[in-house]
């Protein structure tokens, strides 16, 4: 079963993703892409975030405004590399609550290993827009949204920068009721699991690791 992302071609996005596959990008400079590109699609995937009518005054006159409905989003990062996502997310949706999912994957096997999990108690009753850079063999991913649907989430997107074919694949038959957002696809993975031609690894590369 394979998926179908919904991939964000504009020409300022794939400008920064390649700037930030190059491998002489510096970390400073790395989260900086990183943050720019977060925010270009969030743009996107929050597009149909539920709205509600508020009554306000302008300079000039009274009218009925729209806002994000209540209660708002909740912005999910798969940490760690999700990390530097969230915080560009923060701030474009600064009322969203936000929830910590600890996921590492193990270099020998790279199944997910779980080993912290928090985030809002009505996070079952709220929209989710979930942020990790890399989609590879998608364990990671996988997990966490299993995770999130065994707490009663059902309102929920996945933003990615990069997909590889085989984790899209993993994902859809997972979770073929999750919508992908992907900045985009690249080749294939290779024997160690990382995406190529990608970008390296992300949490190394923002943190200098």
């Amino acid at each position: 079963m394979t998926s179908s992302p919904n991939v964000i071609d504009h020409p300022l996005l794939q400008h920064k993703i390649s700037l930030l596959r190059d491998k002489d990008t510096p970390p400073i400079i790395f989260r900086l892409l990183v943050r720019e590109i977060a925010q270009l699609m969030l743009f996107e995937a929050s597009r149909d975030l539920a709205m509600s009518a508020r009554e306000i005054e302008t300079p000039l006159a009274k009218m009925t405004a729209s806002v994000l409905a209540a209660p708002g989003p909740v912005l999910a990062s798969i940490m760690r590399a999700g990390n530097v996502m969230l915080d560009a997310a923060l701030e474009i949706i600064p009322s969203a609550a936000v929830c910590h999912i600890g996921i590492y994957r193990d270099h020998d096997t790279l199944e997910a290993v779980e080993y912290y999990f928090n985030g809002p108690p009505d996070l079952a009753d709220r929209p989710l827009l979930i942020v990790d850079p890399m989609l590879a063999t998608a364990n990671s991913s996988v997990d966490a949204i299993s995770q999130l649907k065994a707490r009663g989430v059902t309102d929920m997107r996945l933003i990615c920068i990069l997909a590889a074919p085989e984790g899209l694949a993993a994902l859809a038959a997972a979770h073929p009721d999750v919508p992908v957002f992907v900045g985009a696809v690249d080749s294939h993975l290779n024997e160690k699991g990382y995406i190529i031609p990608g970008l390296g690894d992300a949490g190394d590369r923002s943190y200098a690791t």
